[in-house]
Formats: C-alpha cells, structure tokens, sequence
C-alpha cells in the first residue's frame, strides 16, 4: 500500500465528509495515475456523535475508511501514534480533518518522496479558503517568536522583523525547497524513517509536536520538505495578537504555551 492517511478527530464531525470526499474523489486508482491509500480516522472520546457518524454514515458509504476509538480524548501526539501504528502504507500522511484534498494532490505527494529518497517528512503549500498563501514552513522558533506572536508585542518593528523571519516571508513558497519544519496538519512521513526516529513526543498533547517531530527528523539526517508544487486548502484560523485579551482567557492558548516550556526545556533555548 502506498499511503496510509491518518485524520485525528475530535469534535470535528461536520468536516469529516467533505474532507474524506475530497481525498476519495481527488485521489484515483494506480491504474489511473493515482495510489492504494487507506484512510485511518482515529476519534478521541468526540462528544459531538462523531464514532457513530464515522460508523453509520462514513465506512458503509466508503471501504476505505477505518475507525479506531481512542477512549479518552488522548491528544494529536497519541492520536496519530495510534493510527500510525495500525497503518500498512509505505508513507503516513498526517492530516486534519478540515484540510480539503483536489488535483491527484496525495499522488503527488507520494510521487515526490519516491523521488526523494533523503526526505523523511514533507508538506504541500497550504492556501486558505480564498486561494491566499497560508504560511505553513517556519524555521525552528526561539522564545522570544512565539511570545511576540501570542502577544500585543507583535506591533512594534523588531517584533516584526522575528516574527517574518521565522514565517520566512523573504520567500514567495512557490519552489520546493527544504525547510526546518511543516505543521502537522499536512505531513506525509516516511514510515521506514519513522522506524528510525521514532513516533511522536508523547509528552505534548497538542502543538510543537510537529516542530519537534521535524527537528528529530533532521537530528537522524532526514530532510524535512515544502512542496509548493502541491497545493490543499486549510480551513484554518489562528488567535490573533490583536485578540490578546480574549487569547490570554482561551485554552488553547495555554496548551500551546506549555507545550512550548516542554519544547525548550528538551531542545535548549538556543535554536
């Protein structure tokens, strides 16, 4: 099998049908220039009727589609360890249940780590809903970004001038090019490196387990990849610093900022 693709899902029933048609219907047969996938949904204790609809509505309508049920609302890290561990495809593709799929985009992708046998993790240009770029590459964060980016900080000039670096905005993203690391809300692994490097860092429940993902990859000697030449939309939206005084309040928020202090505490605060 070439691809195993692996959607950790919790509360997001209303976008599991378009996202597993959108890579049904974008995704053809090897004998028609497409892949053998599998499409591994693994619920985390959803509350929102989500199990059931996967299992009523989502594997009678497409025998691609398997379900684990986690039993606990277990985190991104252990969610796609889970469905990683179940997979048969020579890749792993993570992706987010609010990503849409068009154009033979995971054959392309599968295409391109075939011809790139150093590349351990890569990931295709993201565009939001409107077709604008949605930056998705960085560079491996120091302290000082991620607080101007989750604060009012984010105004002034030199706060700027970080937070573009490691966004690399100097870059149009319209070449392939290797990259310190990709989000996990798109990511296709090499499973063989997988066998290498290990799974994901347990210990986040949720955000900078795709930075540190990537940093282990490059740490083992595998390139880690933007593909400008792939292009998906991403249904996504971040807390802004102009909405710091609701951001302060969100939980969200704090998990990320704890899963930083996990980050640099393992990896040193020198990038």
């Amino acid at each position: 099998m070439d691809l195993s693709i692996i959607i950790v899902n919790y509360n997001t029933k209303d976008f599991l049908l378009p996202c597993v048609k959108g890579i049904i219907e974008n995704t053809p047969a090897p004998d028609k220039g497409g892949i053998e996938y599998e499409i591994i949904i693994v619920d985390n204790a959803s509350t929102d009727g989500s199990a059931e609809y996967i299992k009523q509505k989502l594997m009678p309508r497409f025998d691609q589609v398997r379900l684990i049920e986690a039993g606990a609302n277990i985190g991104f890290s252990a969610g796609n360890n889970l469905g990683i561990k179940s997979s048969k495809g020579k890749y792993a593709l993570i992706i987010n249940s609010d990503i849409l799929i068009w154009d033979n985009a995971l054959a392309r992708m599968v295409s391109f780590m075939d011809s790139h046998p150093k590349a351990g993790i890569a990931g295709p240009r993201l565009l939001h809903p409107d077709f604008s770029l949605q930056y998705f590459c960085y560079q491996f964060p120091d302290p000082l970004v991620l607080l101007y980016r989750r604060t009012p900080l984010a105004r002034l000039k030199f706060a700027k001038r970080a937070i573009s670096k490691y966004l690399m905005q100097d870059w149009d993203h319209k070449d392939n090019r290797v990259v310190d690391w990709v989000q996990g809300s798109c990511m296709i692994v090499r499973k063989s490196a997988i066998d290498q490097v290990g799974l994901m860092d347990e210990q986040y429940f949720m955000f900078m387990e795709d930075t540190d993902f990537c940093r282990r990859f490059w740490q083992k000697g595998w390139e880690v990849w933007y593909i400008a030449d792939v292009e998906i939309v991403h249904y996504h939206a971040r807390s802004s610093a102009d909405k710091f005084h609701k951001t302060i309040f969100n939980k969200l928020s704090w998990i990320h900022v704890f899963s930083a202090i996990k980050y640099f505490k393992k990896w040193g605060l020198a990038q």
